[in-house]
């Protein structure tokens, strides 16, 4: 506690403005979401301003080439555009949600930092003999995922690598930690076709006029099993052979039951959503962030309910406001500025591809899914965020309508593209994560490690894509 009080007393007023300022946008989204009040856009808009105002000195050249880009179009589009206005409203409300969306789920990361049961379950998993070792961490990577976001790599990841480390031989050691953080990638992207906690979900249900969560989950689903289950059986049919015979492995500390507090957790949290989400007809994401952070007060509530809860509650929101927020401050600029340049660069090159004359409901609807499986982790290769190629992308294709499939199908490709980007681009979080663990590059991750289990899935994903196509023309839905 003493050391939580030193941080937060050594704050700048930097850090806490660019709380506040997150906070602020945030409400202004959750009231726009549930209202549908667009006066609520303005200041949303005009808090991302001061946020990336307040942020540019404090961030790495990395991302303000980012920041410098969206200047940029923002420049071109005064320039070329009468309705330049408009357009940067636009961009600028979709890093707002972005921002939004990203604060509301960071408090739940922040209230299970605290939690000893997470930890407990963390090390439970991580300790699983090798026969159901790959399953476990990836169901746990899984579930751990839905609560944590990219959290749940560097929780299990960090645990799973302390107890491969203890390993005495080098080659049975490189090879558990190999397999330890592919089962925890793999179980985590695969919850980016289907989670309403993923900017996957997020966004293409945004971008895509008349989807929803609801409808699109089915199929989101059986994408989510398509990454899940392939990683399975890479690694099972692939085991490496051995030139030493495998120690046997110390029984793990706890039961399966330390799993408990992680699906109460989750059950909470998905039966809310979707009880509020059919009841009011609010968007799935705008349950998400009203929904998550008040959990996350009252989890961190009952956490401190034996000592103080109103004191040690209001202490650690403080804490998350001038400390924790501001140190996703890089993250953070990446993210609303890919949302914004991807925004922007769509508006500007419409009119374009309007007078192209090309014409994509000439193609066959499935080879358009099928595209945007592949389309979306090769723009990764070349360090387009998923974030970016999707705003840019999606808003240029027809209707689903015009194509002839429902807005459900479009959402099954766009977030089984954004998954095997975030298996395969060197450039994401979750590639990047794993290879510092494991101490070797992202590169080597994503291309070397996950290459071929990457083609894979998107040769099997292609195929449900084009299924999912023709079964809703069969339909006629």
């Amino acid at each position: 506690m003493t050391r939580s009080l030193t941080a937060t007393a050594s704050t700048t007023s930097n850090d806490r403005l660019t709380g506040i300022v997150l906070l602020t946008i945030t409400a202004f989204v959750i009231l726009f979401e549930w209202s549908g009040n667009t006066a609520c856009k303005f200041p949303a808009a005009v808090g991302v301003v001061a946020f990336i105002i307040a942020s540019t000195t404090r961030v790495s050249w990395s991302r303000r080439v980012f920041i410098l880009t969206a200047l940029a179009l923002t420049i071109s589009s005064c320039v070329t555009r009468a309705d330049w206005l408009a357009i940067t409203s636009r961009a600028l409300n979709s890093a707002a949600f972005i921002a939004a969306f990203f604060t509301a789920l960071t408090s739940l990361r922040s209230a299970s930092a605290s939690s000893p049961a997470i930890e407990k379950c963390g090390h439970f998993l991580a300790e699983q003999p090798p026969g159901r070792r790959y399953i476990a961490l990836t169901i746990g990577g899984h579930l751990f995922a839905l609560v944590l976001n990219y959290g749940s790599i560097s929780l299990l990841g960090n645990l799973a690598e302390a107890s491969a480390r203890r390993e005495p031989n080098d080659e049975i050691r490189q090879h558990r930690v190999r397999r330890m953080m592919l089962a925890i990638q793999r179980g985590f992207v695969s919850t980016l076709p289907w989670s309403p906690l993923t900017f996957a979900i997020a966004i293409s249900t945004s971008l895509v006029p008349g989807a929803s969560w609801a409808n699109a989950l089915g199929y989101c689903l059986v994408s989510a099993l398509i990454l899940a289950g392939l990683g399975w059986a890479i690694d099972t049919i692939f085991k490496p052979r051995l030139s030493v015979p495998v120690p046997p492995r110390q029984k793990p500390r706890g039961t399966w039951t330390s799993l408990l507090p992680l699906l109460v957790l989750l059950a909470l949290l998905v039966t809310i959503v979707g009880a509020l989400h059919f009841t009011t007809g609010i968007r799935a994401v705008g349950v998400v962030m009203l929904v998550v952070p008040i959990i996350s007060i009252s989890w961190i509530a009952l956490q401190n309910s034996a000592s103080n809860p109103v004191k040690r509650t209001s202490f650690q929101i403080a804490r998350y406001t001038a400390l924790d927020l501001p140190n996703y401050r890089s993250e953070l600029v990446l993210l609303t500025m890919a949302g914004f340049i991807g925004t922007m660069g769509s508006e500007l090159l419409s009119p374009i591809v309007v007078t192209s004359g090309i014409d994509l409901t000439t193609l066959p609807n499935w080879l358009v899914l099928i595209a945007l499986v592949w389309i979306i982790p090769l723009a990764g290769q070349i360090g387009m965020n998923p974030i970016l190629s999707v705003s840019l992308i999606a808003p240029l294709l027809p209707t689903a309508a015009a194509m002839g499939i429902t807005p459900a199908a479009l959402v099954t490709a766009l977030t089984a593209g954004w998954a095997l980007s975030g298996a395969s681009s060197p450039f994401t979080a979750t590639t990047m994560l794993v290879g510092n663990i494991a101490r070797v590059s992202a590169w080597r991750v994503g291309l070397s490690w996950n290459g071929a289990y990457t083609v894979l899935s998107a040769l099997t994903l292609s195929a449900w894509v084009t299924y999912v196509a023709l079964h809703l023309d069969r339909l006629g839905t």
